[in-house]
């Protein structure tokens, strides 16, 4: 069984940018989402994947997390099946030590939102965070894209 680990933080300026070495840009919709699984279609700019999600350990860190390549025509079609939503964001991939974080910036209803996340190896990995690195929002559920397609970001309370 695959199993992804990561942590997800809010992204403070826009430095991120320079210190990409590669971005792209996504467009994925929810073909089903229910008590934290999912079931995803993804189009990047090159390839499609079609991605199922099981629920989150109890710390939001952990989840079973399985994806496919498929036809970038047959992601057209199941994104017509989708639930509510898209989300459409570009994706800045950074180097920091050993690691890839993976910066999002959302676009249409999640604009103004910018999430990084780093994958590990373990819970209790250490990694180095870069200075654009914010406040930790692993574990909490409204930093989902599955929410986020559901309940964008434009339609928030401030805290």
């Amino acid at each position: 069984m695959a199993i992804e680990i990561e942590r997800k933080f809010l992204v403070r300026g826009t430095s991120y940018r320079e210190a990409a070495f590669s971005s792209y840009e996504i467009r994925q919709g929810y073909i089903a989402h229910e008590n934290g699984r999912s079931v995803r279609v993804r189009i990047t700019d090159k390839e499609a994947i079609l991605t199922i999600k099981g629920p989150s350990d109890s710390r939001g860190m952990s989840r079973y997390e399985w994806n496919h390549p498929i036809p970038i025509k047959d992601a057209l079609e199941l994104l017509d099946l989708k639930q509510n939503g898209a989300i459409e964001k570009r994706r800045y991939l950074v180097h920091s030590g050993p690691h890839v974080f993976e910066i999002d910036e959302f676009y249409g209803e999640n604009e103004g939102l910018v999430i990084a996340e780093v994958e590990l190896g373990s819970e209790d990995e250490i990694f180095e965070k870069p200075g654009f690195i914010g406040k930790e929002v692993t574990g909490d559920h409204r930093y989902y894209n599955a929410f986020l397609a559901t309940n964008p970001y434009k339609t928030w309370k401030r805290e």
